[in-house]
């Protein structure tokens, strides 16, 4: 396959062998605070079930790595390669993913007994792992670190549709936001260099590294705040069509927007569903769970643009964001297409990335619910512009000339 960059290229096998512990026993204790049944929901298309998310990255060890690397491994059951196969289509046939949530068999139990019985065989590789593995037990890990945001947010929708509105965790803390106004800072401008250079763990959508040019520009040095948002929804910002992308002012009809999602009116004030439950509205926090249709227009509202991702990356590099990270994703104005030179991996993997590089709108940075450690400047995450259930949120940016 073409180079995956792991970030253990070299690590003893028990350095590679304790971070497959860590990142599988991660997704358990995600899954632990839910029932059964929480665990068997799926709340819309998009989203898919916790027991799901847990048989599918197992899925994809057993496949990637047991099956062509461990000599005389069989699948745990036979069935399972066509239930918890996702999209990988030269993998083979899969179960529809809008039906996910009909899935009530096999059991918790028996997801986690796979879970087992494959960590137990992949314990067996790490022993002494043949070096052409390695590349895909990183991205294996990757990819389940993942579906653990995935999880996260999938379980926060599900919750949400229940009208008791449970939390998943009613100790979840949530990030401290970051002090002071916004400030427009100057970002670099000139020819730089953009995408992942080659040191450590990427995935193939971050490169080849290439170079950019930017226009004069400044960028916020932090992202829009809530009470920000409840000023463009007291100015009408939800029924002004100018504001609007064409199809954003129609998805805002057809689906009723007028605030973010998971917002409430309690008894005359505003209030947020989380992780931790239904809690009052901190105006001073970043908003969150908006599509990119609505960023688009708060940012035409206030004068202001998305930054593109390269001006962003750019910025990010340099060290001129706050909130970079562990808050919400950051919706820029760039449509998610190849870098100069992409060329997506060999084999099944080739599918993770490439082939979703159309209708779609790159965010970058990271949110309060991706694993620490997991995303860097490079990082592109991509979702449709409708897309609202993510912990997306933006800055603001603008031309400097």
């Amino acid at each position: 396959m073409n180079a995956i960059h792991p970030a253990g290229r070299g690590a003893s096998p028990e350095v590679l062998a304790e971070r497959y512990r860590a990142v599988r026993a991660r997704t358990e204790a995600l899954a632990a605070p839910l029932s059964p049944e929480d665990q068997t929901v799926q709340s819309m298309p998009d989203a898919s079930p916790t027991k799901w998310h847990r048989a599918h990255t197992t899925w994809f060890f057993e496949t990637f790595l047991l099956l062509p690397h461990l000599p005389g491994y069989r699948r745990v059951r036979e069935e399972y390669a066509f239930l918890f196969n996702s999209y990988y289509v030269a993998a083979g046939p899969r179960h529809a993913r809008p039906r996910r949530g009909m899935l009530t068999r096999p059991s918790c139990a028996e997801v986690a007994e796979y879970r087992a019985r494959v960590d137990e065989a992949m314990a067996a590789l790490l022993r002494d792992p043949p070096p052409e593995a390695l590349p895909l037990v990183e991205l294996g890990l990757q990819h389940e670190e993942q579906h653990q945001e995935l999880l996260l947010t999938d379980i926060l929708h599900a919750l949400s549709a229940n009208p008791l509105r449970p939390a998943y965790d009613p100790a979840w803390t949530e990030p401290a936001a970051a002090p002071g106004p916004a400030r427009l800072r100057d970002g670099p401008e000139g020819v730089v260099e953009i995408g992942h250079d080659g040191r450590g763990f990427a995935f193939d959508n971050e490169g080849p590294r290439h170079r950019a040019l930017l226009a004069p520009y400044r960028i916020a040095d932090r992202l829009v705040s809530n009470g920000e948002w409840l000023a463009f929804m007291e100015a009408g910002g939800y029924r002004e069509p100018t504001l609007w992308m064409s199809d954003g002012w129609a998805a805002r009809e057809a689906e009723g927007w007028e605030a973010p999602l998971y917002w409430e009116r309690r008894d005359g004030a505003w209030a947020q569903f989380g992780p931790g439950g239904l809690r009052p509205l901190d105006p001073a926090a970043p908003v969150r769970h908006v599509s990119w249709y609505e960023a688009d227009a708060f940012a035409r509202w206030a004068g202001k643009r998305l930054p593109t991702e390269q001006e962003w990356e750019a910025a990010a590099a340099r060290g001129l964001l706050a909130e970079v990270e562990g808050v919400a994703w950051q919706w820029t104005g760039s449509a998610y297409r190849p870098y100069p030179g992409f060329r997506p991996w060999e084999g099944a993997v080739g599918e993770y990335n490439g082939k979703f590089m159309v209708n779609q709108m790159v965010l970058r940075g990271g949110s309060l619910a991706t694993p620490p450690g997991h995303t860097r400047p490079t990082y592109r995450n991509f979702f449709p512009p409708g897309s609202r259930w993510q912990f997306s949120g933006l800055r603001l940016a603008e031309d400097a000339a």
